[in-house]
């Protein structure tokens, strides 16, 4: 059966690998970015079934793309909260406000917010997924990640609590740990790119594999490392 399927942040990275597998297999992939016109254009090369305009940190904005697709498709089976990304990266003390802001915005209270609008429309039909989109650096630190690395670890936090929440209500909740990868993170976050071994579509794969799970299973959390990637944990 067709799944309805919403992802965020789906225009590049890990969202389009992870869109472009639900639509190869039949799902009704719905898109959602920041820039409208990437949007438009991601769509019609891709042959998504729709797409939308919407800053994950704006609460409206949710609630507007929820009543968009309820009224065209149905509710959505499945949410991937991917959006998230490159933030300043400089030590704790030489942080603003607003790089602070924008760090946990971004990175957790955007999840925490698609979560709170499109739940009720799972519990109602008491079947659903949300997949959401975290980083290793929720599990290791290193200097300069402090700001980012603690709205990752608070998205893994708050994937483990909101599974004990929907849970008896028939919804699996999954957090993903991705280790460093090619999608350009690295230059949107003002250091230089490098030749990553684990690309997009390895992270794509293990959320469809984690989603793709039969209903009597969740996987909690999956980490990814690239093996091109030294860890070194703090």
């Amino acid at each position: 059966m067709s799944r309805i399927v919403l992802i965020t942040g789906a225009t590049s990275g890990y969202g389009l690998e992870t869109a472009k597998l639900f639509k190869e297999n039949g799902d009704t992939v719905i898109i959602a970015s920041r820039n409208p016109e990437k949007v438009e254009k991601t769509v019609a090369e891709y042959g998504f079934d729709a797409g939308f305009a919407l800053d994950v940190t704006k609460y409206e904005q949710w609630v507007d793309v929820k009543n968009k697709i309820c009224e065209k498709f149905g509710s959505v089976d499945v949410l991937i909260n991917n959006a998230g990304g490159g933030v300043k990266l400089v030590s704790t003390v030489e942080q603003t406000k607003e790089s602070i802001d924008e760090a946990i915005s971004l990175n957790l209270t955007s999840s925490i917010y698609g979560s709170n609008v499109f739940a009720p429309g799972m519990i109602e039909k008491k079947d659903g997924v949300i997949i959401n989109v975290s980083s290793i650096c929720a599990r290791h630190q290193w200097p300069t990640w402090t700001v980012y690395g603690c709205a990752k670890a608070g998205l893994l936090s708050f994937s483990k609590g909101l599974y004990t929440e929907l849970q008896p209500h028939g919804i699996r909740v999954t957090c993903v740990l991705p280790g460093r990868a090619g999608t350009g993170f690295q230059s949107n976050s003002g250091i230089e790119d490098c030749e990553e071994s684990m690309k997009a579509k390895d992270i794509a794969n293990a959320i469809f594999y984690c989603v793709n799970q039969p209903k009597g299973v969740v996987v909690e959390e999956i980490t990814v490392w690239g093996t091109s990637q030294v860890v070194q944990p703090l």
